[in-house]
């Protein structure tokens, strides 16, 4: 809990990896030897504010999530794994459905982002108390074009006011199932979680987040995780080599 707010995660995993041209589903490819997804619940596991986490996985995959993500990792906080629906923003809303009636603050995450560090989380937690909703996100490094059906470039926009928005995106409870059913009634599909309640008004607020906090969706994004985790575990040991005095 955080501030008297039980806090709640919906991991999505039920994506169709198309781009990643894999015969399984990518959140279950291991980096480092451990599957994509075991590495993204990780890091909610971690942080002592999360009181529960839903994962959102395809129906044929439920039960292996259970017995070799969920049981062999041994992860406490996952209460419950919910069937998917056709979008994502199906398979989010039945997540947001099967929260513990206590829930006040809701993070929706990606399954493939197993980089989120664990302050951005706490950020993003504490940016729902401040403000009410927020996505966690960083600034673009490249200049952006907006262009017509014809490849000719419309508009620059003005780089200093474009965000990259990541995940997770953070919520009030009432605010982003009100932004859901609203979407259903109206038959809107957002681009993702922080649009659904935009639409109806509410100021979402931007988090600062981390480059690292990548998306794995093709092949080369792979590489990319396996040669993060790998830096990440030499500058460890290299830390542990300096602390035992050697």
């Amino acid at each position: 809990m955080y501030k008297n707010y039980y806090v709640s995660v919906v991991i999505a995993a039920a994506g169709m990896s198309n781009r990643m041209g894999s015969k399984i589903n990518k959140q279950f490819i291991s980096i480092n030897n451990k599957p994509i997804l075991a590495h993204t619940i990780e890091r909610f596991e971690k942080c002592r504010y999360i009181d529960e986490i839903i994962v959102v996985a395809k129906e044929e995959e439920i039960d292996y999530c259970k017995k070799e993500i969920v049981k062999r990792y041994g992860f406490k906080k996952v209460v419950n794994i919910i069937r998917g629906g056709r979008e994502r923003q199906d398979s989010v809303y039945n997540g947001i459905l099967a929260l513990n009636e206590k829930s006040n603050i809701v993070l929706i995450h990606d399954g493939a982002r197993p980089f989120v560090k664990v302050e951005n989380i706490v950020d993003g937690i504490k940016g729902v108390v401040e403000n009410g909703a927020c996505v966690v996100g960083v600034p673009v490094k490249d200049t952006i074009k907006v262009v017509g059906e014809n490849k000719a470039i419309e508009n620059t926009p003005q780089r200093s006011l474009i965000w990259a928005a990541q995940t997770p995106q953070c919520f009030w409870h009432h605010i982003i199932i009100n932004g859901y059913q609203k979407a259903i009634e109206d038959n809107f599909v957002g681009t993702d979680d922080s649009s659904i309640v935009e639409r109806l008004g509410y100021e979402v607020k931007m988090v600062m987040g981390s480059y690292e906090n990548i998306k794995i969706t093709t092949p080369e994004d792979l590489i990319v995780a396996e040669s993060m985790l790998k830096d990440k575990d030499i500058i460890y040991k290299r830390r542990e080599f300096v602390f035992q005095g050697r």
